[in-house]
This record gives structure tokens, C-alpha cells and sequence, in this order.
């Protein structure tokens, strides 16, 4: 974390702490309070006024630079989340059957929860195969917030 810059912004689900490097956006996560000094980059407010847009009902799929970092098998999961598409969600399952390997399901869990970038690489759209709302660091009341908010979960 030494070469990230971060901001903060305070979002209708709570504070939202924005970490980039140079490369892109390589952190965004819910947070109580700042726990890193708040700078100042290009990404950072670029990052801010999307995710502002986002929450705002205005913008439905974010054009940022990403800088995730993990290994290659998290990286690959991370990339099948960001083809779920805005107001849409996907199982487990179908993240592993997209990577090739059915058996990855709880792998792929382990690797949602890794998920550096929330909203952004979203995270929140992936339920379980019976349609549950299941795992989410940010809070399943958070999860089922975004959910509502994109228009994906209607009850």
C-alpha cells in the first residue's frame, strides 16, 4: 500500500476510501473512517466522479484505469466480473464455467472476496446458484443496496 495515493468519498451506503497507483485504480472498499491520508491524482477524481455517477443513477459502467493486483487465478476471476454487465447478475458457478473449470466454484468465491476494486469490478453482482444473496465484504446490506440500486433485485 506504500505507493497508493487515496481519497475518500461518502457514498449513500457510507465511506467509500479510493487507493490508486500511477498504472490505474488498484483499491476501493467501504470504510468506517479515512485510514490513509487523503491525496490528490488524477485517477483519484476521476475515480471519484464516476463512482459519484454510479450512485447518482447516471452512470452504469465505469472507464478507469485498473491496477489489480493478486495472483493469476484472482486476476482471471476479477476480468469474468467485469463482463456481468450493469442491473445483471451471475452465480458462482457461472464465473467458473466461464473460466473453465466448474470445479473452481468455491475458489472463485475466495477470489470474489478478494475483489480489490468493489463496485467498480463488481463483486456485488455474483449471488449464489439458488439466487441467494451470499459473501460480501462490504456487508450483504450493502450488497443487496447496489443490487436494488442497479435495478437487478426487485423484491
Amino acid at each position: 500500500m506504500d505507493d497508493l495515493l487515496f481519497t475518500c468519498w461518502e457514498s449513500p451506503v457510507g465511506l467509500v476510501e479510493i487507493g490508486c497507483t500511477a498504472v490505474g485504480l488498484a483499491a476501493l472498499n467501504f470504510v468506517e473512517r479515512p485510514r490513509y491520508p487523503v491525496s490528490a491524482a488524477p485517477i483519484l477524481t476521476d475515480a471519484a466522479e464516476q463512482i459519484a455517477a454510479y450512485f447518482a443513477g447516471t452512470l452504469t459502467a465505469f472507464d478507469l484505469p485498473l491496477d489489480l493486483r493478486g495472483t493469476d487465478f484472482q486476476r482471471r476471476v476479477w476480468a469474468q466480473l467485469l463482463t456481468v454487465p450493469f442491473g445483471q447478475t451471475a452465480t458462482y458457478l457461472d464465473i467458473a464455467l466461464a473460466l473453465g473449470n466448474p470445479q473452481a466454484v468455491r475458489a472463485v468465491g475466495a477470489a470474489n472476496g478478494q475483489n480489490p476494486v468493489s463496485v467498480v469490478v463488481p463483486c456485488h453482482r455474483i449471488i449464489g446458484s439458488d439466487g441467494k444473496l451470499i459473501g460480501y465484504g462490504g456487508g450483504l446490506w450493502r450488497k443487496e443496496w447496489l443490487l436494488r440500486h442497479e435495478g437487478s433485485l426487485l423484491l
